[in-house]
C-alpha cells in the first residue's frame, strides 16, 4: 500500500509520494545527507487511512538531497513619474532538490 504525506519545509506545505523529487526552498546540509522532514498528514491512496498530526505527527518523511540549484532570475524594477528615477534589482531563489525516500505509515 503506497502512502501519501503532507510535510513542511521552509514555512511551505507539500504533498509527496515515495520516490517523488519535489523543489524546495534551500536547506543548509550537503549533497547526498539524508534528513527528516517534519510531517503534517499521512493517508493511502484509497483513503481507507488516515493520520493526521496536531500540528504535526511524530513519524517523520526520510528524504535525500539531490542538488543545489538556482531559481530563474527575477527582475524588480522601482520608477517614479516625471523625476527621472529608475533602478533595476535582480533577485535568484536558492533552492535545494530533494528526493522522498520513506514514508511511516
Amino acid at each position: 500500500m503506497a502512502y501519501i504525506a503532507i510535510i513542511k519545509s521552509g514555512g511551505k506545505q507539500y504533498l509527496v509520494k515515495e520516490n517523488d523529487v519535489i523543489t524546495v526552498d534551500k536547506i543548509n546540509l550537503p549533497e547526498k545527507e539524508k534528513l527528516s522532514l517534519e510531517t503534517l498528514a499521512v493517508f493511502d491512496e484509497n483513503g481507507k487511512f488516515l493520520k493526521l498530526g496536531n500540528p504535526s505527527l511524530s513519524e517523520k518523511v526520510q528524504a535525500e538531497i539531490l542538488a543545489h540549484a538556482k531559481g530563474y532570475k527575477i527582475r524588480v524594477a522601482r520608477f517614479k513619474a516625471k523625476v527621472r528615477y529608475r533602478k533595476v534589482k535582480g533577485f535568484r531563489s536558492q533552492l535545494t532538490k530533494l528526493k522522498i525516500i520513506k514514508i511511516d505509515g
